[in-house]
């Protein structure tokens, strides 16, 4: 079977459109602050990519730079002034932090109104107590959400229900918060992680799989039931030929591409629906702040 590979890119342009027509409808111009601290290369890139995209959809989009050695102290400063500056509807710290900086308390000083992470613990109890319906008015964490988005997309909404889904990876980022967006779409879900006892053959038990573990090419084709829609949410980079590096993702793209029914890229699947379920939030922020 030659699998049907799941256009990320393309998709989330169809995001933005949509997200570009309503931005244009809003009394104000959303807001949308990134703080990045340090200077890691690829989180820069990834970084002027969410600004730049902001841009292009008609948002306020900027970059906060901060240095390597700032302190949790001066962290939690620079977010409470963006947590008071009423032109701010959105606020987003790139991770990881240096290690000096106290993820947990940064992430939870953030206003959850504007937590366009959705990371907040108030945003993640609403996520997990939504039920069967996500209202359109909540933070949700951007990359699972963008999961479910291209899901829907490709399975069908109604077609969800009662699939067996299972995630590789127990992540508060991607894992857990994406077993609670297939729940609410009535999907039968396993969460498995590196350590789970026979994990090719929980996996073979899939209509979704759902690779998160940040392992590169972990997932085989032989661990896919046939037909099976794979979303592969890793990004590892590896060496090639000449020395070279390049990205692969968790799952081994070639061999699963023979025995899956659809599957993701890496890179061009799921990374530009991130960024684009990043503006839905800031949308949503925005349209609750101001209304």
């Amino acid at each position: 079977m030659n699998a049907r590979v799941i256009d990320g890119k393309a998709m989330a342009a169809e995001l933005r459109t949509e997200l570009a027509a309503l931005v244009d409808d809003m009394p104000v111009r959303p807001g949308l602050r990134v703080i990045i601290v340090g200077d890691n290369p690829a989180s820069r890139a990834y970084v002027r990519t969410k600004t730049r995209n902001a841009a292009e959809v008609g948002m306020d989009g900027s970059l906060i730079e901060m240095p390597v050695a700032t302190t949790t102290g001066e962290l939690l400063a620079e977010i409470e002034r963006l947590n008071a500056d009423p032109a701010t509807h959105g606020i987003l710290v790139q991770l990881p932090l240096p290690e000096q900086i106290d993820e947990t308390v940064v992430l939870d000083a953030i206003d959850p109104a504007k937590d366009v992470d959705g990371f907040h613990p108030l945003n993640v109890g609403r996520l997990f107590s939504a039920g069967r319906e996500i209202a359109d008015d909540l933070l949700v964490p951007c990359t699972p959400y963008g999961c479910l988005h291209m899901l829907k997309k490709v399975l069908g909404e109604d077609a969800l229900g009662g699939m067996n889904a299972v995630i590789v990876g127990r992540s508060n980022i991607v894992g857990k918060p994406m077993a609670a967006l297939l729940l609410s779409v009535d999907c039968t879900v396993t969460i498995a992680h590196s350590r789970t006892r026979a994990l090719p053959e929980i996996c073979r038990e899939a209509d979704i799989l759902v690779a998160a573990v940040g392992r590169a090419e972990m997932v085989r084709g032989e661990w896919i039931k046939h037909g099976a829609t794979v979303i592969d949410v890793g990004i590892n980079r590896v060496s090639g030929v000449y020395g070279k590096s390049h990205l692969v993702g968790d799952v081994h793209f070639a061999s699963a591409s023979e025995v899956a029914g659809a599957i993701t890229p890496v890179p061009g699947g799921v990374g530009p629906m991130t960024v684009a379920c990043l503006l839905r939030n800031t949308l949503v922020a925005a349209k609750a702040l101001t209304s």
